[in-house]
């Protein structure tokens, strides 16, 4: 083997490895919708945790990247640790679908080397021919979908590519008797566990490390004496990434991660005794044969099934373990909503961040709906909730926004982008909507404070339009939460509505001024709590027109406002519903 040829190999593993890389990305990128929705129906039963984490992993070709994700999920609340269990046993298998990739194509060409159409099925034959619609797909489509499946296409071509790249430049070895002697060093158990621990955790892939030993299987010298106990070596390896990802996270987020570790290493163990002991009393012949493509891939999965078969029915025990192994700090800890390792995967990202800008959304809207009763009775209790919610609606608010801006800066779809800038807006207007409530319970503590009351006619008019607020609270509420675009469409007609309502109370309040039957002071403090009523739904305005643009798939919110006044033929009837059911 020359220089040149391990210049080749080094130019075919950083092919392998980028390629892979590629694909995976892409494809959690196209599949991000449907992944979302997967895990956020996710089940504690154990086929569904199993059979989520076997399909995630089977997408993105990375069980690591799925133990990160659950890391994250577990540290954000979202997934139990009992959840996190089956999944990852489920990535373990799903990881091992990239060898079998590999594999297929050699057998394929041991069935008929003369057929055209057996030839044809082989990945090496219409890999060229996948690249050839990948670059299609990513040059000259515009939607973010079609360059997505241009770039899994371009992912597997360069991965395939790679593979055969590096198998040529490492058949020359075979010639070398130091690298059949090196080989022969790894038929020992646990060197061999050792050595593919090691490379596996440098490349953060089993799937990858696979693939290299699939590789190298081409020089003749890699037996399955050898082979065995690399593969199992390869699962611990690959724990190496989720235990990175767990440093800074919650208790069972590092459980989590503890799970994935404990999960390899105990069926590693038990396995390798079982393989020991057969060596040592059976001998097997097979076990000095030169191992195959084929054959490696057929281990490592045979290997992932029988250690998930393994501890499957004892999930709990293994819970048990890690809780014990990472203990309970005493003081009590808080799941990080917002995990930084969702920023991986950013469809999961932002749909983390619309659960918690709902979150948010509920705080603002009953601290409103608390400040408006508080004007009937004030209690020092409810002032207390009310301020309480509208500093943690700040927080919301820096958080989120500091989040979003991170998932935005993102690979996302042009749908994803529209909804992040949604979310950024939305945010915003509950923020202000948090103050408002501050502000009206401050109009409720100065008329206590000062002794002062509105008068009976005041006090009708306040309940007619804080019954109002309530109605567009609630509309707007509904939009947000569910994309429900007819409550959005009602939103615009009462906000018209509680517009005039204010202007009128406020002329009847200086009426009666005029007339002697209210005084200055008074009269102050209800100008300030009509026009922060009105501003409530003036935001509640602008989060119905958000919701109607991301449906619309436009970011033009006067434009969709003016719209919804002069182009829809619903709104004049719906406004004049309005004005009849809030007359004063």
């Amino acid at each position: 083997m020359s220089i040149f040829d391990f210049l080749t190999m080094i130019g075919g593993l950083c092919l392998f490895l980028f390629g892979m890389s590629l694909m995976g990305q892409a494809l959690e990128r196209r599949a991000g919708r449907e992944l979302k929705i997967v895990l956020g129906k996710l089940t504690g039963s154990k086929a569904a945790g199993l059979l989520t984490g076997l399909g995630v992993t089977a997408i993105i070709q990375s069980s690591s990247a799925t133990t990160v994700m659950v890391v994250g999920f577990v540290n954000s609340g979202i997934m139990t640790l009992r959840q996190s269990i089956h999944v990852i046993m489920g990535a373990n298998i799903g990881t091992t679908i990239t060898g079998q990739l590999i594999a297929l194509d050699v057998s394929l060409a041991g069935i008929d080397s003369g057929n055209m159409w057996v030839q044809l099925l082989k990945p090496s034959s219409f890999t060229p021919i996948l690249a050839l619609v990948g670059i299609i797909f990513y040059m000259f489509c515009k939607a973010d979908k079609k360059k997505d499946t241009g770039l899994i296409l371009l992912g597997f071509a360069t991965l395939m590519f790679g593979m055969e790249t590096m198998s040529g430049a490492v058949s020359g070895l075979k010639d070398i008797p130091e690298f059949e002697q090196m080989f022969l060093m790894f038929t020992n158990p646990v060197l061999g566990v050792l050595v593919g621990a090691i490379v596996t955790a440098i490349i953060q892939s089993s799937s990858a490390s696979v693939g290299i030993l699939q590789a190298l299987t081409s020089t003749g010298a890699v037996s399955y004496g050898a082979a065995v106990p690399i593969i199992m070596g390869q699962n611990i390896g690959t724990c190496v990434t989720a235990l990175i990802s767990s440093v800074g996270a919650n208790k069972n987020a590092k459980r989590a991660a503890m799970v994935h570790l404990s999960f390899n290493v105990i069926g590693t163990a038990v396995w390798l005794t079982g393989y020991c002991l057969i060596k040592a009393v059976f001998a097997p012949a097979i076990l000095e044969a030169s191992a195959s493509l084929l054959g490696i891939a057929v281990i490592h999965s045979v290997f992932n099934v029988l250690c998930t078969l393994l501890l499957l029915p004892f999930g709990d025990l293994l819970e048990k373990l890690v809780c014990r192994l990472v203990p309970d700090s005493k003081e009590k800890e808080k799941a990080n909503e917002l995990d930084e390792r969702l920023l991986a995967t950013p469809s999961l990202a932002l749909a983390q961040s619309r659960a918690v800008a709902v979150k948010m959304a509920d705080c603002a809207v009953n601290a409103l709906r608390k400040s408006l009763l508080s004007i009937e009775k004030y209690t020092p209790g409810a002032a207390d909730e009310i301020r309480q919610a509208e500093s943690k609606c700040d927080t919301y608010e820096d958080i989120l926004g500091t989040y979003l801006i991170k998932v935005s800066s993102s690979k996302l779809s042009q749908e994803e982008s529209e909804e992040a800038t949604a979310l950024l807006k939305v945010i915003g207007d509950y923020e202000r909507i948090s103050d408002h409530a501050v502000n009206i319970l401050g109009s409720a503590e100065e008329l206590r404070d000062k002794k002062l009351s509105l008068t009976q006619d005041a006090m009708k008019e306040y309940k007619v339009m804080a019954k109002a607020v309530d109605e567009v609270l609630t509309l707007a509420q509904t939009a947000f939460v569910r994309s429900d675009m007819e409550a959005a469409s009602r939103v615009e007609p009462l906000e018209q509505v509680i517009d005039g309502l204010k202007e009128q109370l406020r002329t009847d309040h200086i009426l009666r001024m005029q007339k002697g039957k209210c005084s200055v002071e008074v009269g102050f403090v209800w100008s300030d709590l009509l026009t922060n009523m009105e501003r409530v739904s003036d935001h509640c305005s602008n989060i119905a027109g958000c919701v109607i643009d991301n449906a619309e798939h436009t970011l033009n919110l006067h434009e969709t406002l003016k719209k919804a006044k002069t182009g829809n033929d619903g709104y004049q009837s719906a406004y004049q519903a309005y004005m009849q059911k809030y007359d004063v």
